[in-house]
């Protein structure tokens, strides 16, 4: 490993990420490496890491490398792997035009949800093809304290649980996981977003993102909320053959979802790189043992 490991920070409405570039995928970044550089006391601090990698160097990504050149090698701020993240996404995108792999106009992002394509626009906006959502049968609830609700069991390539309540408050502090029944809809663990209306298509949403807590944004959430609210509301773009557009309220700032009639799910916001620099490796090689 070398003595020097570059590493930048960046965030999506705030929803914030350790980058580390690693283009040939030689640096080990173990759970308990990736958990440390995400504490945000003891380490650099995140909602979680984007390894960048090529997708020809990662035994995950090297069946989506004649298609996308560079690999999302996303984990939660705990350590443990995720199969996408939004916010994540355009962040990913920013940093690969920051360091001259990509310019302004389209590129394609290969993650462990999928190969998505971006679009990084003039104004400094970038737009993410989230892919379609998937809406599993079956009734599905979510708790806080005494209160419960119905969620719509939402997939964006990772699991979602929506509930539309009255106040965001009710949705508690979030430390923890609020509990789900049945058990058998999230056997690895879900997304729960909390969601009250702003107006006619525009809404705001609290979230506990699995693994990482309360989070100030959560991309793939946000996708899951405007699909949730979409048919909620009698939009569903496949019945009325029109683009469902919503726009959602994060804690960190504003995502613009639209949902096409043949399902495809395009997410805009903001992406900024904030800060680089370098990693101790003798203390990063510790934690990798």
């Amino acid at each position: 490993m070398s003595t020097r490991i570059a590493f930048l920070k960046g965030h999506g409405t705030e929803n914030d990420f350790v980058i580390v570039p690693d283009p040939e995928n030689v640096i080990d970044l173990s759970p308990a490496a990736v958990a440390a550089l995400c504490d945000r006391r003891a380490g650099i601090g995140g909602d979680g890491l984007l390894h960048v990698v090529r997708s020809a160097a990662h035994p995950e990504a090297q069946d989506m490398a004649g298609e996308a050149e560079w690999f999302m090698d996303y984990r939660n701020g705990d350590g443990s792997v995720a199969e996408m993240c939004g916010n994540g996404v355009r962040v990913f995108a920013r940093y690969l035009q920051r360091a001259g792999y990509v310019t302004e106009g389209d590129l394609a992002v290969a993650t462990r949800g999928g190969v998505k394509t971006v679009h990084i626009a003039k104004d400094g906006d970038v737009t993410v093809g989230m892919g379609k959502a998937r809406l599993a049968e079956g009734e599905v609830t979510v708790s806080v304290g005494e209160r419960s609700w119905p969620a719509r069991n939402v997939n964006m390539g990772n699991p979602h649980a929506v509930a539309f309540v009255d106040d965001l408050a009710h949705a508690g502090d979030l430390y923890s996981p609020p509990p789900f029944s049945p058990a058998s809809a999230y056997p690895d663990g879900v997304n729960v977003e909390f969601v009250v209306d702003r107006g006619p298509r525009h809404v705001a949403l609290r979230v506990h993102e699995r693994g990482a807590g309360e989070t100030r944004s959560c991309g793939t959430g946000a996708c899951a909320v405007a699909v949730a609210a979409a048919r909620r509301d009698g939009a569903d773009p496949a019945v009325t053959g029109a683009p469902a557009t919503y726009t959602v309220d994060v804690p960190g700032g504003t995502l613009v979802i639209t949902e096409r009639p043949d399902g495809e799910i395009e997410m805009t916001g903001p992406a900024v790189i904030v800060a680089e620099g370098e990693i101790d490796a003798e203390w990063l090689e510790t934690l990798a043992r």
